[in-house]
């Protein structure tokens, strides 16, 4: 199924209480399960003003439908079309972790 990334407008969002996530988070699981199986909340990330929330569902018409029967926000829904890492950027013939290490090519230590 495809992934979508939901980006909701809520102002103050950084701000609300342990209490207010977990009733917004409680709301949005009745939602789903009264949705079905086919759309699923994987996480959802929260910032000053804005929520970005990542779902797996069979359209994009039910990521609004939760949105709808929730009282949610979906200002902008995009689907996710690729996911890369750190691990992207190995080669097929070697991978090397992108991070500093000390006898890596990138480290700080002075050669003696």
């Amino acid at each position: 199924m495809p992934k979508y990334v939901i980006e909701r407008e809520i102002p103050g969002a950084g701000k609300l209480s342990r209490e207010q996530l977990q009733a917004i988070s409680q709301k949005s699981c009745g939602v789903l399960s009264n949705l079905g199986p086919q759309i699923q909340w994987v996480e959802s990330y929260v910032m000053d003003d804005r929520v970005y929330c990542v779902y797996i569902a069979a359209n994009e018409e039910l990521v609004r439908e939760h949105a709808r029967q929730g009282g949610f926000p979906a200002n902008r829904i995009s689907e996710v079309h690729a996911i890369i890492d750190p691990t992207t950027a190995a080669s097929p013939r070697r991978w090397s972790p992108c991070r500093r290490t000390p006898s890596g090519p990138h480290s700080r230590r002075k050669a003696v």
